[in-house]
């Protein structure tokens, strides 16, 4: 199947008409967005936006050869014009399964929202997925057979992509494409870098696709290390790199803390942007995790790691540190490190980044913020992507 993409954006285009923010200013030239829209094997159209006969006259195709437009969502606003020569658009039934006049076999998905997702075969068996915006399968059997190619709106729900990936829907040579694309990441570097950590892409409109053609599959990392200092968004941006990903384990580092209310509001809101699928288990014994086998594992924090390996090697006490102290405590890291180095799990593990602000007043706080630097040099050597997070932006360090 040849696919060429009309449009990629969210139903009200990007830049939004009249929206001041930042991400509709920067949208300009190939990241601006005409409404998704799909031409399949120039026969078949998936959704009818406004101007699909000039999208199309500019991605050097024809609307003339269409013989059925078929709507995945309501659409907002005045009715859309069907253009001279287009059937009407109709839209397949949930669970209803057609061979269309094109030729191809489709099959309506059930969604979770309004609108309908359409699953196709090609003349030679080439299977691709179209969901609309802001939606996810609704009841997926499992095992499924894995779809060449999905389009899905990866950035607003991110857990259709979890949840294909559960059952062997999306798998290591599904070509991920993200549609539907609005203003809630910023376009151009960024919104490539969020996709590729969730094994997608974004293309410009116009694009031609062959159904089939994994050469551009983006390789998800399985090392991230991801720093920042206090409240600078770190631990957003670690989850977010997993949200697309089913049966993730979040390692808290940190316990519970009887007595403390203000960490337990913190970790109470932890626990509330988490996807429901992820499971969590309270532990510093992070080797044996990492030498498992089984699904990513996020790391939160580091930095409260290092507090309890240094309780443990009595690092606070000077005479202990000098005695013994210094050797149990790089023993601990080099032995975490190594773990990292031969894990097969994805991984990705949040950390502070302290070493640039107020020299501590003891020597028992210099000695912590030395032995974090040390620890975050030497997890950072064996993760293939390595960002800083600064007022919640990211800087790609490594990767």
């Amino acid at each position: 199947m040849e696919l060429t993409l009309l449009g990629t954006g969210a139903p009200a285009g990007l830049p939004r008409p009249h929206c001041p923010c930042a991400a509709c200013a920067a949208a300009l030239g190939p990241d601006a967005r005409a409404a998704t829209a799909l031409l399949l094997d120039g026969a078949l159209l998936l959704d009818l936006t406004p101007g699909a006969a000039f999208a199309a006259a500019r991605a050097g195709r024809s609307l003339t050869g269409v013989r059925q437009v078929l709507l995945s969502h309501p659409h907002d606003g005045p009715a859309v014009e069907v253009p001279a020569g287009l059937p009407q658009p109709g839209r397949v039934p949930d669970r209803r399964e057609l061979t269309l006049l094109t030729g191809h076999r489709v099959r309506a998905v059930a969604m979770d929202a309004p609108g309908t997702g359409y699953a196709v075969t090609g003349s030679e068996g080439q299977r691709l997925l179209y969901l609309p915006p802001g939606g996810a399968p609704a009841g997926l059997e499992e095992p499924a057979e894995s779809y060449d190619m999905v389009l899905a709106d990866v950035v607003g729900r991110p857990d259709a992509l979890a949840k294909l990936r559960a059952v062997g829907a999306v798998g290591p040579t599904t070509d991920v494409v993200a549609v539907h694309l609005d203003h809630d990441v910023p376009p151009g570097p960024e919104i490539g870098r969020r996709l590729a950590a969730a094994g997608a892409r974004a293309v410009p409109d116009g694009t031609t696709l062959a159904v089939g053609a994994y050469e551009d599959v983006p390789d998800v990392p399985r090392r991230t290390l991801v720093l920042g200092g206090a409240r600078s968004g770190k631990s957003v941006e670690a989850e977010r790199r997993l949200e697309a990903f089913p049966d993730v384990l979040y390692v808290a580092t940190g316990g519970s803390r009887n007595g403390d209310t203000e960490w337990s509001a913190r970790v109470a809101a932890h626990r509330e942007r988490r996807p429901g699928s992820w499971r969590t288990v309270e532990t510093c014994d992070l080797v044996p995790l990492l030498e498992e086998e089984g699904p990513p594992l996020l790391i939160d924090c580091l930095s409260l790691w290092l507090t309890d390996a240094m309780d443990a090697a009595g690092a606070w006490d000077d005479a202990v540190w000098a005695e013994r102290g210094e050797k149990a405590l790089r023993e601990r890291v080099r032995e975490l490190t190594e773990a990292v180095r031969a894990t097969r799990r994805t991984v990705v593990a949040v950390s502070n980044e302290v070493g640039s602000g107020i020299v501590p007043s003891t020597a028992s706080g210099r000695r912590y913020r030395d032995e974090l630097g040390r620890l975050n040099a030497g997890f950072a050597d064996e993760c293939e992507h390595v960002l800083l997070v600064v007022a919640g932006q990211a800087v790609v360090l490594r990767g």
